[in-house]
């Protein structure tokens, strides 16, 4: 098993803790991982992407021209990124930012309703949870316990108290999956 994923957007959307939580549960499941960032110097508002691959075998190279699966959470990176997906992949995307939907027919995609959701979970720092819940039901990749294990290790102390409405954003991202 290997999945090449690519997560795009803007800065502050989550995009790069997406994947650092996702690097990190697949630690947890003893898997190996990629977990390259890049983004400008805007930080917030700015463009950002992060490539995470997880294996069951040796990663010879983090680089990657072509993905497996794509999670957009913007027009501009869905224009970038589109193109870059392998027939027979996967892109998710939230339509509530993307004003002109995907248009490939070789590959499968998969709107999801992310912003909608962290509406009705009142919690707007979600939004990347809800996305992610979303990859893991189209590719179970690693297991939510793995997740969970892997968020207490990336966020601060100080923010465990929300461990569990990001378990919900996450429960809700999979139920959002058709």
């Amino acid at each position: 098993m290997k999945e090449e994923i690519i997560i795009a957007g803007f800065g502050g959307q989550g995009v790069l803790s997406m994947g650092k939580i996702l690097a990190y549960a697949g630690l947890m499941d003893n898997l190996e991982v990629t977990w390259m960032p890049s983004y400008g110097p805007e930080q917030r508002g700015g463009t950002a992407n992060v490539t995470v691959i997880i294996s069951d075998k040796p990663i010879s190279s983090p680089v990657l021209n072509r993905y497996d699966t794509a999670v957009i959470l913007n027009q501009q990176s869905l224009d970038k990124f589109e193109s870059k997906v392998k027939t027979g992949g996967t892109l998710i995307y939230d339509p509530y930012s993307i004003h002109h939907a995907p248009t490939r027919t070789d590959i499968n995609v998969l709107p999801v309703n992310a912003m909608e959701a962290t509406f009705e979970l009142s919690s707007a720092k979600s939004y990347n949870m809800v996305l992610l819940g979303s990859l893991l039901k189209v590719k179970p990749l690693v297991s939510v316990d793995a997740v969970m294990r892997g968020l207490k290790k990336t966020l601060p102390e100080r923010h465990h108290h929300m461990l569990p409405v990001n378990k919900d954003a996450i429960m809700r991202g999979m139920e959002l999956v058709k």
